[in-house]
């Protein structure tokens, strides 16, 4: 036997060569497609494929059950034993794993398990390359230089078990980012996709040449706690920071900011005067996502063992009060919480809140508009205070009106602690994470505005 599988061929096959007690087999096969673009030119593009298939070996103890992990990409026929082999050996050289509990169980899924694996090509940019065309002209005549890239990426996942379970899932990840430069300085959008049906390039490169005639008039202004207006991209920033650090496990054991004092966590407690939901959906309309758990490896906020676990809809806050934190089955268990496990995708709205971003600069008396946070970094856990650059364009906003881009800051300020100070929050829409694009595309966010944000120093980053 050689060559290389088909990935429900490789999951079916791992499973019968197993010696362990139980065994879960992911195998996830990527197709990618890409564009790259600098000087108001296309410079490159391609298609790559990959995979890489992991075994999961549990075996039992006097103790419980220990399990071993061991993940390869481009896995042949001939490899698949030494895996599996692989993953028993590490499974025998550990102990009892804390997170251990019964396998999640179901039948075959038929259909989509027995399909080839969803593929993306050149193709998915048909519409988007003739209209960055027109915008390299329009920036050309405009004396701008645009640069950027464009990312789609499509996994099939497939997921079987000793138990029975059969599993897929396909998941397309897109994403554009374009950044301009002029005399103007240098301005960015971004943007998260399915598909690239819903890019709108004229409207993305419309918006960068705009913030460039901004920039042309520069004012500098001192270290200080500005009323600040921030887009969707960096709340997205700020929120995904806070739902990264929302383990319930870690919660419990007082080492986060959704620690109670003296034990337990923080769940019922208000954070925001505002009635703030911030959430997530495996079915949320253009930010679907897996619908079931996907976990190559344990840590206090996954578990193998939960691989499977149907995800339903969670309101991590709620009305402005926090309802739940990130936890598998074992951290339920300590905490007596019920079972939320993490899900790829993060949205906040609040009531009411129809305003564009230029709908709250026009009611802006004086103040800051951002337009990118960068480089954030966590300094304290225990409150979640970040710290980070502001980049690509910050502009002072008198009469309802942009003025002039200022110098950039470093600022020093808490996610959790801004949803106590928020003063409004405008429209949601999908957006993309500046610092995150790399981890985390699936986002919806309000502009929102801060009565007095933190911009702790100067920064000389231009």
């Amino acid at each position: 036997m050689s060559g290389v599988m088909r990935p429900q061929e490789a999951v079916e096959r791992a499973l019968e060569l197993s010696r362990a007690d139980d065994c879960l087999v992911i195998a996830d096969e990527s197709s990618t497609a890409n564009l790259r673009w600098a000087g108001n030119t296309l410079t490159t593009n391609g298609v790559t494929r990959s995979g890489r298939l992991t075994v999961v070996a549990l075996r039992r103890t006097g103790e419980g059950v220990a399990a071993g992990v061991v993940s390869r990409a481009a896995v042949t026929a001939d490899d698949l034993e030494d895996l599996v082999r692989a993953a028993e050996a590490d499974a025998a050289g550990n102990a009892a794993a804390e997170d251990a509990a019964p396998l999640i169980t179901g039948t075959a899924a038929g259909g989509a398990w027995d399909d080839a694996p969803a593929e993306t090509g050149i193709g998915v940019f048909g519409a988007v390359a003739p209209a960055l065309g027109e915008a390299f002209a329009a920036a050309e005549a405009g004396g701008r230089r645009l640069y950027g890239f464009a990312n789609h990426v499509v996994t099939s996942t497939y997921l079987g078990t000793s138990a029975g379970l059969r599993l897929r899932h396909d998941q397309p990840t897109g994403l554009l980012e374009l950044n301009a430069k002029g005399a103007g300085g240098s301005a960015w959008a971004g943007v998260g996709t399915r598909d690239f049906a819903d890019v709108d390039v004229p409207d993305l490169a419309g918006g960068l040449a705009r913030r460039l005639e901004w920039g042309e008039r520069r004012i500098d202004l001192p270290a200080g706690r500005y009323e600040t207006i921030l887009p969707p991209s960096a709340v997205a920033d700020l929120m995904i920071y806070l739902y990264w650090s929302a383990g319930a496990q870690d919660a419990h054991d007082g080492r986060t900011v959704f620690s109670a004092p003296g034990g337990g966590t923080r769940i019922g407690e208000k954070l925001s005067g505002l009635p703030v939901t911030l959430s997530s959906d495996p079915r949320a309309a253009r930010l679907e996502c897996a619908p079931f758990v996907v976990a190559h490896a344990s840590s206090r906020e996954s578990s193998v063992f939960d691989n499977g676990l149907p995800l339903e809809a969670t309101e991590w806050i709620s009305g402005g009060t926090l309802n739940a934190l990130a936890q598998t089955r074992r951290s339920a268990a300590l905490t007596g919480l019920p079972v939320t496990p993490s899900i790829d995708n993060l949205t906040m709205t609040v009531p009411g809140g129809g305003a564009s971003l230029d709908d709250m600069v026009a009611r802006t008396e004086r103040g800051l508009l951002l337009t990118c946070l960068w480089y954030i970094r966590e300094v304290d856990p225990q409150s979640l205070l970040l710290t980070g650059l502001t980049r690509d364009g910050v502009y002072l906003v008198e009469d309802g009106e942009v003025v002039g881009a200022v110098n950039n800051f470093r600022f020093n300020e808490s996610p959790v602690d801004l949803l106590g100070r928020m003063t409004e929050a405008g429209a949601t829409a999908p957006t993309l994470p500046r610092e995150w694009s790399d981890y985390f595309t699936r986002a919806a966010m309000p502009p929102v505005r801060v009565a007095d944000f933190n911009m702790s120093t100067v920064s000389q980053a231009s």
